[in-house]
């Protein structure tokens, strides 16, 4: 083969796998621990309903009696629509308790299980990625 063939072939390859749409997806066990479960309360700071990963932002009071705010990773939007999830069920101020995994640095960062509501409701809002642990009852 002629180089001037190869070089255009390389860079055409190039430019096609840089175009193509990067992933931010992970592993849960990249980065939290299976090992660690967390319980935390507070209130609803805000909700990002956002893909690759929704996020609630939850106000703790901390021990000396200031608040920490600890972000929770949950699934894409579109998969907590369909667990019954839905924009009014998670509104800022809201009580809850989050149950879930720590994420491996320590960080005020869970990777969200159940997320129980005011009224006893429980809403699931774990990875089904490689590393996490089951649903429950499965």
């Amino acid at each position: 083969m002629n180089k001037k063939w190869l070089a255009g072939l390389s860079l055409l390859l190039g430019m096609l796998v840089t175009s193509l749409p990067m992933s931010a997806h992970h592993a849960f066990s990249a980065e939290f621990d299976a090992t660690k479960p967390v319980r935390i309360e507070g209130k609803i700071n805000r909700m990002e309903w956002i893909n690759p990963h929704s996020w609630l932002h939850v106000d703790v009071t901390n021990e000396e009696g200031g608040v920490d705010t600890w972000m929770v990773e949950a699934g894409p939007a579109g998969v907590l629509v369909r667990r019954g999830w839905n924009r009014n069920s998670i509104v800022a101020g809201t009580e809850v308790v989050v149950e879930g995994y720590q994420a491996r640095d320590g960080s005020n960062r869970v990777n969200g299980r159940d997320v129980t509501l005011p009224n006893g409701e429980r809403l699931f809002a774990g990875s089904e990625g490689p590393g996490a642990p089951p649903e429950a009852g499965n």
